[in-house]
């Protein structure tokens, strides 16, 4: 449990009482209630960085109409005040600071670090908050959205900003764009004007010596009397997460239905300097000879060590990041999230790599950091085709990649942490973890659902090539998410894939890539087709310690479906759970994704709408499933073939088995 310091400003003010004209004055002369750090000189904190995760929030004591009482418009108001973000390590931001405008002086529920003590997981983005704020963040959260790491934003009721822009003024002089850091101990003032009649939101912000800028930084057109009450407080709200920051406030004015008066910058309290650590004065009592002799070997040491240190966390950074910088992480959050890569933190070990618990040094956030070897240009590939898909993809049934990391001899992915592992640690690797019909549908639906994203929804065509149950993970409600994009490949809507290389693993290839080498929106179906059977009979695709006519599960299946016996193949753990309809909907569905024939596979819409009950399979599912044609031409694709020409009872030349024997797999 955190802990939060709630500081409420009282009435002492230069001008006059809010009641009498709707606005106040603070020139630096704070009285506060509560527990604060005050100094003598007036200056307020609002957050200090002697204490990790708290919130600070301060609000003027009384709250103002900001409704007419006659219509229910929005009333204009005006605010100005100066501010200052001193962070505990000037290499590593804050969080930062926002105005706020609420319906209470306490936000109950807010969090600190990310949240910035006005919302939680739950509440962000619910209109019930009536907040509008104006965010100085500090540090980027993708989670919101956020633009930089240093950037202004209009936030409505949400973290994820209405409108954001990066921290600058323009200059009255020449008119340039001048960027200006929030951090860093710089002082700086700040302007939020509303007009009511207008209903538009200006935001402006200059160093602290500079006259307001005329042309506001960031200004939208917005009418805010729908998210806002009767009766709203103003004031600030800050918080700290593992890094810290001292948050000033030097002083504060505001004015309903009026402009804000300007403050006596002569009057405001002065930062406190840092104290000069006597280890750096010189000692004047050594001869300067001695001084230079040690001064020196000290020179060299810090080199050396400084070196070292740098060569051990240094990132590589080359032409191809350029556009997805802003998911780069530093090696060296990395290397401590995981607690240096140690073993007690894997998760698990795969064809590219481990794979690491990791806390992220900053947001606390847990994550699941994938460390491969790129020694193999392979390897190399595989990292740029994951980025490139899955990190500018967003669906609830994807696994979200949150970033990465580049340093020599080593590539580093960065995703949510998944809970419960991966799908088959319930199916095959653990006895005691297993799953019951309702959650195994569901999680075949979950992977449906993503898989028609990618090839149907997104503005390109994914192609995943991998698709298999240990490459679905499962979050700790047994959400189902698709991951491991490295052999995915992006594919301009309307164009050919051009793809060569055979990819994927065995029992879920499709017989047209060992012959073309082509991955298609057909093939990842074929594999799904394989995924479903898998899911519901509880075994992998090919079980090579299976009775001979069982070793390829789609072969068996299929038999079994010939045979009218295809519930004999539902796995046993499912004896006591049996759902007759669903499971044979999904053992049928398996086998037409998984038909032999690219043409005649459905698409992953299609599938969806099946697995939903919006949609009934196909009346002539059995001839399409069943005839021994389509199998027995596979080894030559130039064939033109007519399903009613044949028999039901002729009996294939070629069972997919052997075919995956004379493919050379």
């Amino acid at each position: 449990m955190f802990f939060k310091i709630h500081l409420v400003l009282l009435l002492l003010i230069k001008v006059a009482d809010s009641s009498m004209n709707g606005g106040f004055t603070f020139n630096g002369n704070w009285k506060l209630d509560g527990s604060a750090e005050v100094r003598p000189d007036g200056l307020f904190k609002l957050t200090n960085v002697t204490t990790r995760r708290t919130i600070g929030h301060a609000f003027y004591s009384q709250p103002f109409s900001f409704k007419n009482s006659s219509n229910g418009t929005a009333l204009s108001f005006s605010t100005s005040f100066v501010f200052s973000l001193v962070p505990e390590d000037i290499k590593l931001s804050g969080h930062g600071m926002a105005f706020v405008i609420a319906p209470s002086k306490e936000i109950p529920g807010a969090l600190p670090a990310q949240y910035l003590g006005l919302f939680n997981e739950e509440n962000n983005g619910n209109s019930s908050n009536h907040i509008v704020a104006i965010e100085f963040d500090t540090f980027q959260n993708l989670e919101f959205g956020d633009i930089s790491d240093n950037h202004v934003g209009i936030d409505i009721n949400s973290l994820t900003s209405v409108k954001s822009i990066t921290a600058a003024y323009f200059s009255n002089e020449s008119g340039e764009f001048k960027s200006l850091n929030l951090e860093k101990g710089n002082v700086i003032r700040a302007w939020v004007d509303y007009d009511g009649a207008e209903k538009q939101l200006n935001v402006t912000i200059s160093p602290v010596n500079i006259d307001k800028p005329s042309r506001p930084l960031l200004s939208l057109n917005i009418d805010i009397a729908s998210f806002i009450l009767d009766q709203m407080y103003v004031g600030f709200s800050s918080s700290t997460g593992l890094l810290t920051q001292n948050t000033y406030i030097l002083g504060w004015s505001f004015q309903l239905n009026g402009k804000a008066e300007e403050l006596d910058l002569s009057q405001l309290p002065s930062l406190p300097r840092v104290k000069q650590s006597k280890k750096k004065k010189p000692i004047l009592a050594i001869g300067l000879s001695a001084i230079g002799v040690v001064s020196v070997s000290i020179t060299i040491f810090i080199i050396i060590f400084l070196g070292k240190r740098k060569a051990k966390f240094a990132d590589i950074v080359e032409d191809w990041e350029v556009q997805y910088g802003p998911h780069r992480y530093q090696y060296e959050d990395l290397f401590l999230a995981t607690k240096g890569f140690k073993d007690a933190e894997l998760l698990g070990r795969g064809g590219f790599g481990e794979v690491y618990r990791g806390v992220l040094p900053v947001s606390s956030t847990q994550v699941a950091v994938k460390r491969i070897s790129h020694k193999s240009r392979q390897g190399m590939k595989e990292f740029v085709a994951e980025i490139a898909t899955i990190g500018r993809v967003r669906h609830p049934n994807l696994v979200r990649l949150l970033g990465y990391c580049r340093r020599k001899g080593e590539l580093l992915l960065v995703y949510d942490f998944m809970a419960n592992a991966s799908l088959d640690k319930f199916l095959f690797n653990d006895p005691k973890a297993t799953l019951d019909w309702n959650q195994r549908f569901k999680i075949i639906k979950d992977v449906a659902s993503g898989l028609a994203y990618l090839h149907e929804e997104w503005v390109e065509v994914i192609i995943h090539r991998d698709i298999k149950a240990s490459n679905v993970l499962l979050d700790d409600e047994l959400n189902a998410k698709l991951g491991d994009f490295g052999l995915a490949r992006c594919i301009a809507r309307g164009k050919d894939p051009q793809t060569t290389h055979v990819a994927g693993t065995l029992g879920y290839i499709a017989p047209e890539v060992a012959r073309n080498g082509k991955a298609t929106k057909g093939t990842d179906v074929f594999a799904f087709g394989a995924f479903c059977l898998e899911v519901v009979c509880g075994r992998r695709p090919v079980e090579q310690r299976a009775l001979p006519e069982e070793v390829v599960l789609v072969d068996w299946v299929a038999e079994c479906y010939s045979k009218q016996e295809i519930l004999q193949t539902i796995d046993l753990k499912l004896k006591n759970d049996l759902k007759e309809p669903e499971m044979e909907l999904v053992l049928k569905l398996g086998l037409f994704c998984s038909h032999p024939v690219a043409a005649i596979r459905p698409t992953m819409s299609q599938v969806l709408h099946y697995l939903k009950g919006d949609a009934s399979l196909p009346e002539n599912l059995d001839a399409l499933v069943l005839n021994q044609e389509y199998w027995a031409g596979l080894n030559d694709c130039d064939k033109s073939h007519n399903p009613a020409s044949q028999s039901k009872d002729s009996k294939p030349s070629v069972t997919i088995t052997e075919m995956f024997i004379t493919s050379g797999r």
